[in-house]
């Protein structure tokens, strides 16, 4: 009978190592990096407007930098998001805001107008992050002040997110509580390959070295490609002390779902054993198991730390809002997760805006 404790036993402890990640990230300086002020190339490719879509940018070009310019790169000649640009241009003369129209039939679209995108950028230091992306005063600062060390070869952030439906909003839930301990847990293991899309600073020498965008062009999860491909050349990937922040919007359950299983199935063949280990992170399902099986010491105990080590990470790490409100729902969250996993697990077709993927198990699209 004490069988179906085992998995929950397990799930307690990999929150509780969340925790110790949370209490490691808290303990960091908090003054203020300055850095050298190195110029920046910030790329940006664009397909269609996010929600927030021009305060996101706009918090890009408010940034107080010695030199920054920003390339905007559009493979749909006439995308709605030219309009919010051009009101960018106008509202900040002296920042170097180009546009580009690129035409690529790289199986990544992303990844096919960064390449177009780096060969006009002018800086040595090249920013890449997601379109919907909303930063803070002082953040250029941050990410580029870890790159004077010269065995720093990416630097990135974590991110939280918020939402204007219940279905977006249990999305924004997980990033907070399950995504964000596992990035967490990840980096105390010794897991550190990888960057997020959210933010990627790093040289253009050594992105060259490691082969430049194109050998990107292929994969769906460039940002795992590109931090494991520069980890590769001995370098290492830091997280900057700042998080930034993504607008969800008002999804649906379906917009959601889709969202959420693409995301996994792209983890399940970017790092296979990793999206198989995950299954012991489910700790409410495990908890449910433990105490259908009169386990209640055990379900109670995975559940409990989740729930603090959820609550921790997105309150004093994330800052994000809504965690102390929300919290009541992160046990449904997980359940609605463990449904995503196991979707995962199975086919390997997605949806990437408003284009059918198939994902190969190495890793590829076509």
């Amino acid at each position: 009978m004490i069988l179906p404790a085992i998995p929950a036993l397990a799930a307690a402890a990999y929150y509780a190592l969340a925790l110790v990640g949370a209490f490691r990230w808290l303990r960091q300086p908090t003054r203020s990096p300055v850095g050298s002020g190195v110029p920046v190339s910030i790329l940006k490719p664009i397909r269609g407007r996010d929600p927030e879509f021009y305060e996101a940018i706009r918090s890009h070009a408010a940034q107080d930098y010695p030199a920054f310019e920003i390339l905007f790169g559009l493979s749909a000649p006439h995308d709605p998001a030219v309009k919010d640009i051009l009101r960018l241009q106008s509202e900040f003369p002296h920042v170097p805001i180009s546009v580009v129209s690129v035409a690529t039939d790289a199986p990544n679209t992303k990844v096919g107008v960064l390449v177009e995108l780096a060969r006009r950028a002018r800086h040595p230091v090249f920013l890449v992050n997601d379109s919907d992306i909303r930063v803070e005063p002082g953040y250029l600062r941050a990410v580029t002040a870890p790159l004077e060390d010269p065995a720093v070869g990416v630097v990135t952030c974590l991110y939280r997110a918020t939402a204007t439906s219940l279905p977006a909003s249990l999305e924004a839930l997980g990033i907070a509580t399950e995504f964000a301990p596992s990035v967490l847990v990840a980096r105390l293991l010794g897991v550190a390959e990888f960057a997020l899309g959210s933010t990627m600073v790093f040289r253009a020498a050594d992105l060259q070295k490691a082969g430049g965008f194109g050998a990107l062009a292929t994969y769906l999860a460039d940002d795992y490609q590109l931090g494991r491909r520069i980890s590769a050349l001995g370098l290492r990937i830091e997280f900057a002390p700042v998080v930034v922040e993504t607008a969800l919007g008002g999804g649906s359950w379906a917009d959601v779902w889709r969202h959420q299983v693409r995301w996994s199935r792209t983890i399940r063949v970017s790092r296979t054993s990793g999206y198989y280990g995950y299954v012991v992170t489910h700790a409410t399902f495990w908890a449910l198991v433990a105490l259908a099986a009169g386990q209640v010491w055990a379900g109670a105990l995975a559940l409990g730390i989740r729930i603090v080590a959820g609550i921790l990470v997105g309150k004093a790490v994330l800052r994000a809002p809504r965690i102390a409100a929300d919290a009541w729902m992160i046990p449904f969250r997980d359940l609605f997760g463990f449904a995503v996993w196991l979707g995962g697990l199975f086919g390997n077709e997605v949806m990437w805006r408003g284009k059918r993927l198939l994902l190969p198990p190495d890793g590829r699209v076509r």
